[in-house]
């Protein structure tokens, strides 16, 4: 009995995610995907034309939840913005793990898929706000190591269960940016 064709989607973005995440994306192909997920490589075109849309359809939602923190951020006082930026980013990293280690195996070519909207300037936004919109160069440059340690430690395999890892993340984070934890 053939799959439904959301299913086979399904099937098929899951297998590519975890194949591009293990292997990278250059190190897949689209036959290993369409093996992986059960269907032959045909049927894989048929829903997805090339291994780039699969990944421009992955990191859609990161991008989106991406921008849609950094508008609720605007809103926010200093203080209030840095601990709520903070948690925001660390919740997004963990919740798009193999998105992020992705990512991080291809940075300079992979923040200019459109999916992921203007990261440069979404990542500037998050630094402003974890700085608390402080120009003071100690609170920047914590503001960019959070960022960056962040985003290589959910790209990694830490053996540490989600929820402590979350919450050593922030901690860490808000420690980093001479904040108490809390």
């Amino acid at each position: 009995m053939a799959r439904p064709a959301s299913a086979m989607r399904g099937d098929i973005l899951r297998s590519a995610l975890r194949l591009f995440a293990s292997n990278g994306f250059s190190g897949t192909s689209l036959h290993a995907i369409a093996a992986d997920a059960g269907c032959s490589k045909a049927s894989l075109i048929y829903h997805f034309s090339t291994k780039e849309a699969i990944l421009t359809e992955l990191l859609t939602p990161a991008g989106e939840e991406l921008a849609a923190l950094a508008a609720r951020l605007d809103a926010l006082p200093g203080e209030e913005r840095v601990t709520a930026t903070v948690t925001g980013f660390v919740d997004l990293a963990l919740r798009y793990r193999r998105e992020v280690k992705i990512l991080f195996e291809d940075t300079p070519t992979m923040i200019c898929n459109p999916a992921l909207g203007d990261i440069p300037a979404l990542g500037q936004r998050l630094v402003a706000a974890m700085s608390g919109g402080s120009q003071e160069p100690g609170r920047v440059v914590g503001a960019h190591m959070v960022l960056g340690a962040v985003f290589v430690t959910c790209a990694g395999e830490v053996d540490v269960p989600d929820g402590v890892l979350r919450e050593e993340l922030i901690a860490g984070a808000l420690r980093t940016l001479g904040h108490p934890a809390g």
